[in-house]
């Protein structure tokens, strides 16, 4: 390694602790004290930011044509606000989980990855699965009762505690990867890492809300699956930049790139994560 790339691995990483250092603390006060109906205007917001970045990756370059994405996206999420039923959530979450299925069979067999140019229906389209549902679960979790905070706080850590082990664990003992046409960085050590960490959020949060154990042995699970599917979320947003030949999906947090770099596992764990409580229970 050069001495000009040393210098800038340092300095990218002070940009990244700079940036949580402001970002963490507000997302833990937001999460904490705005009451869920505020709290859904803060998360739409982000999600419109992560809309207005999807776009241009699925081949939005007009900028007229990227606000109508948006305008969609808000739409989606004002109907779900406004037709606020049960049947409804349960449709769009189960969906989404669905879809996340279908996408880790797709990851895990991609042999080729082929540029796109121009507009992409399809990408566009699996914007909305991605972030809508993301809205949806996360205000659905912090819904649940008087721990329904505290459920939207545990999810946030998962996803958090899941990417730092894979991250160290792959560069401990990193050998075969994960993905390589994706993201030749993520190997399957960095997996196993990133279970482990779940199976410790899954003891913590089984530990806390478990009535018996058998439903310990399911919470467990669910933070299993939704490690998992974290780690799918973030493999589904490098397709797409590597597609469109991108590194970042933006530039709005420095280190960091842009918002679908923060919450791409966000977005595919908290579906599940919300279906799997709500099966569950809920915040007992």
């Amino acid at each position: 390694m050069t001495g000009d790339a040393r210098q800038r691995v340092p300095s990218a990483l002070r940009q990244r602790m700079v940036t949580a250092s402001v970002l963490v603390p507000v997302v833990v006060a937001a999460v904490i004290w705005l009451p869920s109906n505020y709290l859904a205007l803060a998360i739409a917001g982000v999600m419109l930011l992560g809309a207005w970045e999807w776009s241009l990756l699925a081949g939005l370059s007009r900028t007229g044509a990227r606000l109508l994405y948006l305008l969609l996206v808000c739409v989606a999420i004002g109907g779900l606000w406004w037709f606020d039923s049960p049947l409804i959530v349960l449709l769009v979450l189960g969906v989404a989980c669905l879809w996340w299925l279908l996408q880790a069979f797709r990851m895990l067999r991609v042999r080729q990855v082929d540029r796109k140019r121009g507009f992409s229906l399809s990408q566009a389209a699996a914007g909305l699965l991605v972030l809508i549902p993301a809205w949806l679960a996360l205000l659905t979790l912090h819904r649940q009762g008087d721990g329904g905070y505290a459920l939207v706080l545990f999810l946030l850590v998962l996803t958090w505690v899941a990417d730092t082990l894979a991250y160290f664990a792959g560069r401990r003992w990193g050998r075969h990867k994960l993905a390589p046409l994706i993201s030749p960085g993520k190997t399957t050590e960095g997996a196993y890492g990133a279970m482990a960490g779940a199976l410790l959020c899954g003891a913590l949060l089984a530990w806390q809300l478990a009535d018996s154990p058998g439903q310990g042995i399911a919470l467990v699970g669910l933070c299993l699956v939704t490690a998992f599917l974290s780690i799918l979320g973030d493999l589904r947003e490098s397709l797409l930049k590597r597609q469109r030949g991108a590194k970042d999906s933006g530039s709005l947090l420095p280190g960091h790139g842009g918002v679908l770099d923060r919450i791409d596992s966000l977005t595919a764990a908290a579906p599940v994560f919300a279906v799997g409580i709500l099966w569950l229970g809920g915040a007992s």
